[in-house]
Formats: structure tokens, C-alpha cells, sequence
């Protein structure tokens, strides 16, 4: 999602440069064991999942990461939203806030891993009897260089599905340095899967590229598509969630 997106175009802006020998410093006040690192993006609608989030509108979107050296992370992302009350006009809930933290480090040289836990958290206004859309996700992935593999799983009902409890997501994704013009090719394929829940279960899947801009700056463009079946993701206004489309973001990392 764009979250990714962020953390790829940024990537590179959030790695200092060496050290030299001569220069370095032991001072911890100069050199500490952590990182801050925040990121805002403007993009043309905010897709989750391959699923819209946003009514094909723009999103305003943006976060902070804290880094120890040890692998140990936390960090927040948000992003204005209008998914709950596109479903149901009774629902005011304009704001995504995510929480997470967890540990990532390297099996061996190439062969990262990441695990940790993620709270989606949707502030606001609903009507008696609303299955809440909060859903808690415990997550693992492993790579290989530039490519990896990601599970989740939902610890609390979905998004807003009702006995949902369970459900699961699969996301396999490569992002490949084309060596030239600073282009980055995105690619992804994911499976979610809904417990309990009749034909809310959908594949989704992005072929994309990023350009570095240099100082913290990048911008993106990605097709975004789902098999989503119609009846179950059709919003009150009457538009497909899961519709094929072009998504476009531009991303600057402090």
C-alpha cells in the first residue's frame, strides 16, 4: 500500500552515509543508537489492499518511524479516509491511524525477516449495533534481496466484518532497481482471505514504478486491480471498491 510505497521511495534517504574513519565520532550524543524518520504523501486516491479507500478521491497521508540499531521499531501512519461512510452514511470516520512495532533484521546476508503487530484504528462517530472496523493484525515476512513474502493475521474481526476473527492475508512483492533514470519496478500479488464470511475472500495485485527525486523526494505510479466480488465490495454510492485503476503519489521523507 502506500505506507510501502513511502518506505520505498524514502528508503534510500533514510540510510546515512559511512562514516569516514577520520571523522567518525564515539560521542552517543552525536552518533545514537536510533532514527527518526517521518514521511507525508499526497496521492490520488488511497487504495488498501487494492481496495478504495478514499472514493477514488485524493489522500492526504503521513507518519513517523522510530529505529533502534538492535531491530527493534515502532512507529505510526495515517491517512484521511471515507471507506466506512461511503459503506454507510450514518458512520463519520474521516481518519485512518495505524500503530505498530515490532523486530526485523537478516536470517543471513540477503535473506531479511520482519515480525511485529499492527492496530488499525478508525476514530469517530457510529450508529448502535455497527460492527467496529478496529482490527489488530500480527505479521511475519521473510525476503530474498529484493523480493518477499508477507503473512498477516487478524486477531480481531476484519475491518469491520462481522465474526471475522481469523482472517488472513498473503503478499508476495518485488521491487527491482531497473538501473536507469533512478526507476524502481514495483511488483505485488496478494490473497485476502475472509473467515466466516461468503465471498469477501478476493486477490489483489500491482504492477508499478517509483523515481528517486533525490533529497528524501519520490514520486510513483501503479495499476491496481482485484477479482472482488461485486456484491460484497459495491459501496452506498453505488462504485465497485475493487475496480481496476492507476494510482499516482508523490512522497518526501524527513
Amino acid at each position: 500500500m502506500l505506507l510501502a510505497i513511502a518506505v520505498l521511495i524514502g528508503g534510500s534517504a533514510a540510510i546515512a552515509p559511512a562514516a569516514r574513519a577520520d571523522t567518525a565520532s564515539d560521542d552517543p550524543a552525536t552518533n545514537p543508537p536510533y532514527s527518526i524518520t517521518a514521511n507525508m504523501t499526497l496521492a490520488s486516491q488511497y487504495r488498501y489492499r487494492g481496495l478504495m479507500q478514499t472514493d477514488n478521491k485524493p489522500a492526504i497521508q503521513g507518519g513517523f518511524d522510530f529505529t533502534h540499531e538492535s531491530g527493534f521499531y515502532i512507529g505510526n501512519w495515517n491517512s484521511s479516509i471515507s471507506w466506512l461512510s461511503d459503506s454507510n452514511p450514518d458512520v463519520s470516520a474521516p481518519i485512518e491511524m495505524d500503530f505498530y512495532g515490532g523486530y526485523r533484521g537478516n536470517v543471513v546476508q540477503d535473506v531479511p525477516f520482519d515480525f511485529g503487530v499492527l492496530k488499525y484504528y478508525y476514530p469517530g462517530d457510529y450508529p448502535s449495533g455497527y460492527t467496529n472496523p478496529d482490527t489488530t493484525e500480527f505479521y511475519g515476512s521473510i525476503g530474498y534481496k529484493t523480493t518477499s513474502f508477507k503473512y498477516s493475521y487478524a486477531v480481531s474481526n476484519l475491518f469491520g466484518f462481522a465474526r471475522s476473527k481469523g482472517s488472513q492475508y498473503f503478499d508476495l512483492s518485488g521491487n527491482y532497481d531497473l538501473g536507469v533514470w533512478d526507476l524502481t519496478l514495483n511488483t505485488h500479488v496478494g490473497y485476502q482471505y475472509v473467515h466466516n464470511v461468503d465471498h469477501a475472500s478476493y486477490y489483489d495485485w500491482k504492477l508499478g514504478l517509483t523515481k528517486d527525486l533525490g533529497q528524501g523526494l519520490g514520486i510513483s505510479v501503479a495499476y491496481i486491480d482485484t477479482n472482488a466480488d461485486r456484491d460484497i465490495y459495491t459501496n452506498s454510492q453505488g462504485r465497485f471498491m475493487g475496480r481496476g485503476t492507476v494510482l499516482a503519489s508523490i512522497t518526501k521523507t524527513f
